[in-house]
């Protein structure tokens, strides 16, 4: 992984470990300081596997005596009942971490199964799935990931690295044409996006020189209709509630991306548990 994404790895599960943890984790002090445990990560469905380093990351900060065997990895589907890895270290490192590890594990792991649905849905056209910015606080790094292993592609990762102009933005600058003229004065290098909610707002955007164009809630027939004026001048977003039942239909229009909010915002998380057993300590 890249270091900027290694450090929020970093920064996140501190984060969760300093909510969960706190001072000091009561129950797991009352096992014995030296005693030692093994334990498995099994899958109670089918998935797609996301998280493995944050996962990691909880078990490293809380001892890094704790070893861990994967036996899958991101971005790979997993079945029912297959288990994941193998852990073995110090028993309070590992009964401390249990609940965090698996938060990371679980969420990103249903981000990266909606992801490669909605993916898989639209394959044979031109379309791409990206992500937005309705994103779980504080884990919007993880589940862009996690969108990209699901075969999935990230849309700007936030209001700091890219331009998208939406109606209220429109409004306060007094015009489309105005907002777009202002925003290459400034002399960003990023392509600049302007929310459309009708076919003379995209004429108008077009002729500003927009790189993109979201097309908000635009039917089927509209989108084919947005597709023939733009005639490749600009790229094509299609948003608005986009669901698995619209999704193949909307891709089919000749659109360039399609942007669902549901891929990160409405996670559900995959039902993982995990194992443990006390070593022997005569044999150990």
């Amino acid at each position: 992984m890249n270091s900027p994404l290694a450090d929020d790895i970093a920064a996140t599960v501190q984060r969760a470990l300093a909510e969960d943890v706190g001072s000091g984790d009561l129950t797991a002090a009352l096992i014995p300081v030296d005693r030692q445990a093994r334990g498995h990560v099994l899958s109670r469905e089918q998935a797609v596997l996301c998280g493995s380093a944050w996962f990691g990351e909880v078990f490293r900060q809380l001892d890094d005596r704790i070893r861990i065997q994967w036996l899958a990895q991101d971005g790979e589907p997993v079945r029912r009942d297959q288990v994941l890895c193998h852990l073995r270290g110090p028993a309070r490192a590992l009964l401390s971490g249990e609940r965090t590890a698996l938060n990371f594990l679980q969420t990103l792991s249903g981000t990266a199964t909606v992801a490669r649905r909605y993916a898989k849905a639209i394959q044979g056209t031109r379309a791409v799935i990206l992500d937005t910015r309705k994103t779980l606080p504080g884990l919007r790094c993880a589940q862009k990931y996690a969108v990209r292993c699901g075969g999935a592609s990230n849309h700007r990762m936030g209001l700091f690295d890219g331009i998208l102009i939406k109606e209220n933005h429109i409004m306060a600058a007094g015009s489309i044409t105005a907002a777009v003229a202002t925003a290459r004065h400034q002399g960003n290098k990023v392509p600049v996006e302007v929310e459309v909610e009708n076919l003379d707002q995209l004429r108008e955007a077009l002729t500003a020189g927009a790189d993109i164009l979201l097309l908000d809630n635009f039917d089927p027939d509209k989108l084919r209709e947005a597709v023939r004026i733009t005639a490749g001048r600009a790229k094509l977003e299609a948003s608005g509630g986009i669901d698995m039942a619209q999704l193949r239909i909307v891709a089919e229009t000749g659109v360039n991306y399609i942007s669902v909010g549901a891929l990160t915002k409405h996670v559900r998380a995959i039902d993982l548990s995990m194992r443990f057993e006390i070593e022997d300590q005569a044999a150990g």
